[in-house]
This record gives C-alpha cells, sequence and structure tokens, in this order.
C-alpha cells in the first residue's frame, strides 16, 4: 500500500531524493565509502556543500546580491540565540511578531539581550490567526516574524515594508512559494520541515548587516566566521545537507519556486475547499491566513473520530493527527506530497460524511 506522509516534520521527501541518497549510503561517487563515512573535507563533500549553497541562493534569486547562504548545525531553535547575538546592539533593541510557539520561543531568547518589543501577538487567540497593521519601532535593530506556523496552520501572506533589517524564519515553507527574498535581511529555516532530513540549518544572510553590535560573540555563534569557513567551521551535518542538495536539485529540475507554488496551490485548494463543504468538518485557522504547508481543521463532532480515525489509516494515510494545542488533524502538504496523495484524503472525508 502507498503511504501518504502528512508528518509535519520531519517530512516528506521527493523519491528520487531517497533513491540517491539509498545510492550514496551504500557507495558515494564511486568512491568506494559511503556519505556518512567520508571526510567533510574530501573533495567530494566540499563540491556537494558549494553546490548546496550556491543552489539556495539561485533557488531564492539572491545570487549576486550580497547575501551568503550556510548551512549550520542547531535547528532553528539555536537561530533562535544567534540572530539576535549578530544582530541586536549593546543596549538596542529589537522588534518581534508573536504569531505562533515557534515566534514565541525566538521572542524569549531575545529578550537575554536586550529590550524585545513584541509589536503584535496573536498568543490570546490560540494564534488562530496572523496579526496585522501594527508598527514596528524605526530605532529597532531588526524585525523578526515567522513566516509559517506549522503547529496552528497559519502563513503571512505578506511582509511589511520598514527600513531596518527584516529576519524571517521560514522552517516551513522555505522554497514553497515566489516571494521577493530580497525584502529579507536573514532567512533561516531548519531543513527538516521542507527541505530534507533534520540535522542541519539553512541560513541566508546579507552581509552588510553583520559586524555592528559591538558585541563578542562566540565563535560558533558569528555569522562571518561560518562565512569566512565557508560553512566548514565546525564539522557539517554532511548526510543532511547532501539530502537538502538533491532536494534542491529536484525542485530546479521541477521548474523552481514557481512551478511548485502553482502545485502548492493547487493542493491546497483542494483541501479547504472540502474543508469547508463537508458539514462534518472546520477549519482552525482564520481563511484570511491558512496555510499551503499546514492545513489545521477539527471535526464538528468528536463522536466521529474513532471512524474518521480508523478510516484514513487504512487508506494509507499517516501524519495526520493534530498538535495537542489545536487538536484534531494537521495535514501538512509540503512540497514533495503529491496532489494525489490529497486527492486520497478529500476521498477519506467524502466517504465519512457518506458513511455517517
Amino acid at each position: 500500500m502507498k503511504i501518504h506522509n502528512y508528518s509535519a516534520g520531519p517530512c516528506i521527501l521527493p523519491k528520487e531524493v531517497f533513491d540517491k541518497s539509498a545510492q550514496a549510503i551504500l557507495n558515494f561517487n564511486n568512491s568506494g565509502l559511503s556519505i556518512l563515512e567520508i571526510s567533510h573535507r574530501s573533495k567530494d563533500f566540499v563540491a556537494v556543500m558549494d553546490e548546496a549553497r550556491d543552489l539556495a541562493l539561485e533557488l531564492l534569486d539572491l545570487k549576486g546580491k550580497g547575501y551568503q547562504a550556510l548551512f549550520i548545525s542547531g535547528g532553528a531553535s539555536m537561530e533562535f540565540l544567534m540572530a539576535p547575538y549578530n544582530l541586536m546592539k549593546i543596549d538596542g533593541k529589537a522588534a518581534y511578531l508573536d504569531s505562533g510557539t515557534w515566534a514565541n520561543n525566538a521572542i524569549k531568547e531575545a529578550k537575554n539581550f536586550g529590550e524585545t518589543v513584541v509589536v503584535a501577538s496573536s498568543k490570546e487567540e490560540n494564534y488562530n490567526y496572523i496579526p496585522k497593521e501594527y508598527t514596528i519601532p524605526a530605532d529597532a535593530d531588526y524585525f523578526h516574524c515567522t513566516s509559517n506556523n506549522t503547529i496552528f496552520g497559519t502563513q503571512m501572506k505578506s511582509f511589511p515594508n520598514t527600513n531596518i533589517p527584516v529576519v524571517c524564519d521560514m522552517s516551513s515553507d522555505i522554497f514553497s512559494r515566489v516571494l521577493d527574498f530580497s525584502k529579507f535581511d536573514l532567512i533561516y529555516a531548519g531543513a527538516q520541515k521542507n527541505m530534507g532530513p533534520a540535522g542541519t540549518t539553512l541560513v541566508v544572510v546579507k552581509e552588510e548587516i553583520l559586524n555592528k553590535t559591538g558585541r563578542t560573540i562566540p565563535s560558533i555563534l558569528d555569522y562571518e566566521k561560518h562565512i569566512k569557513a565557508e560553512s566548514m567551521y565546525n564539522t557539517p551535518a554532511v548526510f543532511p545537507i547532501y539530502a537538502s542538495l538533491l532536494t534542491m536539485q529536484w525542485l530546479k529540475n521541477l521548474g523552481g519556486i514557481a512551478a511548485i507554488e502553482k502545485i502548492n496551490n493547487a493542493k491546497a485548494t483542494l483541501l479547504y475547499t472540502e474543508i469547508d463543504r463537508n458539514p462534518l468538518f472546520k477549519g482552525t485557522a482564520k481563511i484570511e491566513d491558512r496555510s499551503n504547508m499546514n492545513a489545521t481543521f477539527v471535526l464538528n463532532n468528536e463522536s466521529h473520530t474513532e471512524t474518521f480515525d480508523k478510516m484514513w489509516k487504512q487508506a494509507g494515510i499517516s501524519g495526520l493527527t493534530g498538535h495537542r494545542s489545536v487538536g484534531g488533524y494537521r495535514a501538512s502538504m509540503y512540497n514533495a506530497l503529491p496532489l494525489e496523495s490529497v486527492q486520497v484524503l478529500v476521498d477519506v472525508m467524502e466517504e465519512l460524511e457518506n458513511k455517517i
């Protein structure tokens, strides 16, 4: 039976990425060595790192625009710390948009470095919408936002115009839609949501915003140190970076971000249309802020839960259970999830309606 993987992360990856990764585990580049055991200083892996960094900038249309792409360990949670370390001045302040759990965690870290202004929050409504029409302090060292909120199924559809540096956590929707990425000065994304296996984080930073804080930054947390070392300051996560490169190659061959955005829009439209049409279900996020990556919904009558759960599991659907903060269901429709998998879920929802 085909498994339809709706896991929120680690997430589904393209089949060709699994196939090429599996071969590389046995014999990487006909070297007789596994990708799991080669030196990160070997010519073969240096080539992987160079291509991965270059391709990330190419997909984001940031090549030649003063940006550097890095692969750093520690996940997005490490970037909650690294961003203020590298951007908040001594006695400075930063502005944050509180739109979900991970945004809130980023705020907690920033407070350790200086004044942290929360410009708006949707916490009181259990983060079921994206705050809008807020004012960003002009004297803040940077503004931080989270583009997509996996737990609550919300996504920023527009971003504020400001003259201060903009930092964005794009962990769960990186490479999924066309944006003017040059509007962002620092982008970070944990690989395991939409790019590769857990273990590495893509960081894209505009070099001109660095070295302005007056702080002494620990070397391992200093973006400039990582740039100078070409993401080899310490031993990188070899396999996750290689798998991320394969995923980016797959995306480029597909037609890039513009091509995958059309597919993602079709998947989201298919599922949200059924959620709104079917009287047994309702979405939990405000319609205007619904995420194309993570659709959250609940049954109107919880007595149908046992029946529905049995049906979708029998259909080969995996990872549909919602986060405990929201309950119900969460369908994570990352880039590699095919439209046919969404149709299977919609068919099960229709079948439940006919059965009740």
